[in-house]
């Protein structure tokens, strides 16, 4: 026995030694591989970048457009770069394309611009609009621009018809979907898995929840969606044939008149591009190279054009660190973009309570005057809405006024956090309203009893043994319809009372019915049509203040994040970045996009089950 004990404890003692190697294996090779980029950073030449005496501002913009990057662990980050890595999902922001084509303009350095935006992913109309204003202004130094490309997605191009000189590779392709909203349906597929779904809603158009009790689009879902989706495909149509000197109804909608066109391009879809005007030309690779070097000279390599990226060129303009303003009076601005979620949340979400610190923050600095929140939002829990918007309410009682500024969506929850500010100012293209309140759980009784598995037992009450492997009480149900119905009242009455209209007059256009912006302004919905400028313009003059300066309001770090952060960050900057070309395939996508409605529902979290929610604001 003695011996047997003596093997089981040498047994386990070896198993801890080689763990114990092995933590310590890898806490050498982090703090090695730390160790050599630090010591990097510290031998390297300064490194700067320089912009060359004349040259072109390449505005590559590789990735979603946002006006909030999503939280990534700055460790992660590093080991990304670090092993050439392309994130998954890339972001940019939109305040540092504006700010880069602002600067451009005046910089005498920047000869012309070069619109490169194959990278660039999904875009809000909202921001292609400010990045086309942006464009616009940049022309008016009288330095020309330029967009070459492969091909043009829609949005793409929205932002390449702004330029002197539209360029497509004579083996290019562009053309115009126009707007549409399509979602997957589940209500046969859940049968067939024999999972049953507990709906309650209130409102006609509150669509969030069909694809989940239906194989299709209802109609007032689809009146619903046409009316919004038409408006802001005119915008769209209005703008770029105002660009390209064209008339709106050049755009070949009807597959008919395509057909027509096409084959008279000999189904080529560049010279189908060319012939009806929305290219200027159709050059190679190196045609455009040699054009641009007549304009800035060729680059120290002697291989191309002389020219500088969007980062390269934001690392030189931006100041690494913002030194304290001596300007006493600030306009805040408080970003809520994402999915309104219960608790705190990392920026690329919306949190209850890490939102409404961000407003507190604001109230408690006693240089901050006015506030804007800047919500990109389709709404989320009802019960975080109502947090941040009781520190809206808060922020006025101190004497702060606060205006809500519109971005891309602000739908449901997103319109409910906003609807306490003294004023409301969306963009044209802004998706907003669906007031309406919704629940919604499934249950696995059947499932489970199809593989024979069964729940049983007593409890003191008849909420005892709610769960979702029971089926749901019918009275149950009524409890939960009845906490629905109050929901969209109150929601109801806070719009009432905020936009100083009639209970009956917001029911008619509530039911959970999605608006664009225009639309809602003349429903009464919004105060003004403009963009973020144009909202802390507002919240100065009601705050009365002829000087002063904005800051965004971000949270507060440890000293350990802001040392990681620092670290990381500079770190990055010795690494080299392998680019690559991701091979997009459709099967891929479609299992992207089953598991993120799945995700959209699954991380909803709100303590009572009651969500203002928009899930039909996305468009394809």
């Amino acid at each position: 026995m003695a011996n047997g004990s003596s093997w089981t404890k040498s047994f386990f003692v070896g198993i801890w030694t080689v763990l114990n190697f092995c933590r310590k294996v890898f806490f050498n090779i982090i703090f090695i591989v730390l160790a050599i980029a630090l010591i990097s950073i510290m031998m390297k030449d300064d490194g700067k970048i320089l912009v060359p005496q004349s040259t072109a501002l390449v505005l590559n913009i590789e990735g979603d457009i946002v006006i909030e990057k999503r939280y990534i662990d700055p460790m992660n980050k590093f080991f990304e770069e670090a092993l050439g890595q392309e994130p998954e999902n890339p972001e940019v922001l939109l305040q540092d394309i504006l700010f880069a084509l602002e600067n451009a303009k005046h910089d005498n350095r920047v000869k012309t611009l070069i619109l490169h935006l194959q990278g660039m992913g999904n875009a809000g109309m909202d921001k292609l609009q400010q990045v086309a204003t942006a464009i616009d202004d940049f022309k008016e130094s009288g330095k020309p621009v330029y967009a070459v490309a492969d091909y043009y997605t829609q949005s793409q191009y929205y932002l390449a018809s702004k330029a002197d000189n539209v360029y497509l590779n004579p083996m290019g392709a562009m053309m115009f979907e126009g707007y549409g909203r399509y979602p997957m349906y589940y209500k046969a597929a859940l049968e067939k898995l024999k999972v049953t779904t507990h709906v309650f809603k209130v409102g006609t158009y509150k669509s969030a929840v069909e694809p989940y009790i239906r194989d299709d689009m209802s109609e007032p879902a689809k009146e619903a969606n046409k009316a919004w989706l038409t408006v802001l495909w005119n915008q769209y149509k209005t703008d770029v044939a105002a660009a390209r000197n064209l008339s709106p109804t050049d755009f070949d909608e009807d597959l008919d008149n395509f057909l027509v066109k096409f084959e008279q391009a000999n189904g080529d879809f560049a010279t189908y591009a060319l012939e009806n005007g929305w290219v200027d030309a159709l050059p190679t690779r190196e045609q455009i190279r040699q054009e641009i070097i007549d304009i800035v000279g060729i680059d120290k390599n002697k291989k191309s054009f002389s020219q500088i990226d969007l980062n390269s060129y934001l690392k030189v303009i931006k100041p690494i660190y913002n030194l304290p303003s001596p300007n006493t009076n600030h306009v805040a601005i408080v970003v809520a973009k994402g999915t309104i979620l219960n608790g705190t949340q990392k920026a690329g979400d919306i949190g209850g309570d890490s939102t409404a610190e961000l407003l507190r923050k604001a109230r408690l600095d006693e240089s901050v005057k006015a506030v804007v929140l800047y919500v990109d939002s389709p709404g989320g829990s009802a019960f975080a809405s109502e947090i941040i918007r009781q520190e809206v309410e808060n922020l006025k009682a101190a004497n702060k006024p606060v205006v809500a500024l519109m971005s891309t969506y602000a739908a449901s929850g997103g319109y409910w956090i906003s609807a306490a500010a003294d004023q409301i100012w969306a963009a044209p293209s802004t998706i907003t309203g669906s007031i309406g309140i919704y629940g919604m759980f499934l249950t696995f009784e059947n499932a489970l009893d199809y593989l024979g598995i069964h729940s049983d037992g007593v409890g003191t009450t008849d909420f005892a043994g709610l769960s979702v492997t029971r089926a749901l009480d019918p009275r149950v149900g009524q409890v939960i319809q009845m906490s629905i119905n109050h929901g969209y009242q109150e929601f109801l009455n806070l719009v009432a009372t905020e936009r100083q209209m009639n209970v009956n007059a917001v029911d008619d256009i509530a039911q959970g019915r999605v608006w664009i912006g225009e639309t809602a302004k003349e429903l009464g919905l919004v105060d003004n049509l403009g963009y973020l400028d144009d909202a802390v313009k507002a919240a100065a003059d009601l705050a009365k203040l002829e000087e002063y300066e904005t800051k965004y309001v971000e949270p507060d770090l440890s000293p350990s994040e802001k040392f990681w952060k620092e670290f990381f960050g500079q770190a990055s900057e010795t690494i080299g970045k392998t680019t690559f070309v991701k091979q997009d395939s459709k099967l891929a996508a479609f299992v992207k996009q089953l598991v993120e409605d799945v995700d959209a529902i699954t991380k909803l979290n709100d303590p009572n089950g009651i969500y203002a929610h928009c899930l039909a604001c996305e468009i394809n």
